[in-house]
């Protein structure tokens, strides 16, 4: 989103013999264009509905939103062909590994058109690509967004723009360069589609991986800030939401559902990087789509399972309110939503108290919610 594309259009090779055939016309057509004062070609892209000179005005709104998420690495600035990150701290690590992370914010973003509010989505951008590698253990060190929408609307571009250089600054990662595409005809009015992709970095002999939890392990949980940025397909098909039904003040909630909704996901890569300084982190799980069922088992080795308490942390409202307007059974709550858990880790039970400590020190809500243990029957994740 920090650059437009202004390459060159492609012609289509097959009508090369036509495109010279033509070429006296347009070159007559072009210069009567241009002796009335006019652009020939940017008129009629426009007419077409790619409006260039929005996309100018969207990028220079947006500099000063990724500017302020500069790292001193970042060796570029906003609107060239590329972007450039030095890694020069690799020198110091003894096998440094590039770790990559791609994703989107998904039907989420059917609430932020409903609203008409647009700042927050670029957070959960980031987090759902940020949370997923630091599961390894690396420190995110810059993004790239992908912005697409059928119309272009610098306003619009700008807001989006902000909430993605705020994710980027709780992350500790640079906004070094993005695409906004316009595409006519192929979104809704007012309707766009955002994803991203991050490159960390870690030294390899220090990752987090599989393979060092052990039975008897405490497995800590983070607080989630809420739905996160998964499982919408679900509450939009169960709540039936419209422009009304957002603005509703639901007194359990104690704000509207839709802010609720909208809640930008949590970014945990701080809190996480600062704690693995003071302590052993043996497996990282962040609870993303597919709930505790599907991403508890991915930081474990085969023949591991965890054991999950519940009661050990607070389910948040939202979930309750979805499980009762569904009449959603238990099991299948626990297999799409991060039930207000949007961080699992593995620590020894020896520095459990000693992690729920740091992590308080660090802003985060967290508790012991359960433990690893000898897999079952096959099952990789016990409710008890």
């Amino acid at each position: 989103m920090s650059g437009i594309s202004r390459k060159p259009f492609n012609a289509d090779q097959s009508g090369c013999a036509k495109t010279r055939a033509l070429s006296g016309m347009l070159k007559l057509s072009l210069n009567a264009s241009l002796n009335k004062g006019e652009m020939f070609l940017g008129q009629t892209y426009k007419a077409s509905g790619v409006d260039v000179e929005a996309g100018y005005t969207a990028v220079e709104l947006i500099k000063s939103h990724a500017r302020a998420t500069f790292r001193p690495e970042v060796l570029s600035d906003i609107g060239g062909f590329n972007a450039l990150f030095s890694i020069a701290q690799a020198k110091s690590m003894q096998d440094p590994v590039l770790v990559s992370g791609t994703d989107g914010v998904g039907t989420k973003l059917k609430i932020a058109f409903i609203m008409n509010r647009h700042d927050t989505v670029g957070q959960d951008c980031v987090a759902m690509c940020v949370n997923d590698i630091i599961c390894c253990g690396a420190e995110p060190l810059f993004f790239l967004d992908y912005l697409a929408l059928g119309k272009n609307i610098p306003s619009l571009v700008e807001s989006i723009a902000k909430g993605v250089a705020d994710g980027c600054l709780a992350a500790g990662a640079s906004l070094i360069g993005g695409e906004t595409a316009e595409m006519p005809g192929f979104y809704q009015p007012g309707e766009y589609d955002l994803a991203g992709f991050v490159c960390g970095i870690v030294d390899n002999a220090k990752r987090i991986g599989t393979d060092k939890a052990s039975p008897g392990d405490a497995v800590i949980g983070l607080k989630s800030s809420g739905l996160h940025s998964n499982g919408f397909s679900l509450v939009r098909n169960l709540l039936r939401l419209n422009e009304n039904s957002v603005k509703e003040y639901i007194q359990t909630l104690g704000t509207t559902l839709g802010e609720e909704l909208l809640k930008p996901t949590r970014i945990y890569a701080k809190s996480i990087l600062a704690l693995k300084e003071k302590i052993e982190i043996k497996a990282l799980c962040n609870v993303t789509g597919g709930g505790f069922i599907e991403n508890m088992p991915r930081m474990l080795k085969k023949g591991l399972s965890v054991r999950i308490r519940r009661g050990t942390w607070e389910v948040l409202p939202i979930f309750k309110l979805i499980q009762q307007a569904g009449e959603i059974s238990e099991a299948e709550m626990y297999n799409v939503f991060n039930m207000g858990i949007g961080m699992a880790m593995v620590i020894s039970k020896d520095e459990a108290p000693i992690a729920l400590e740091e992590l308080r020190k660090l802003g985060e809500s967290a508790s012991v919610i359960g433990e690893v243990g000898e897999a079952e029957d096959g099952r990789a994740v016990e409710l008890c």
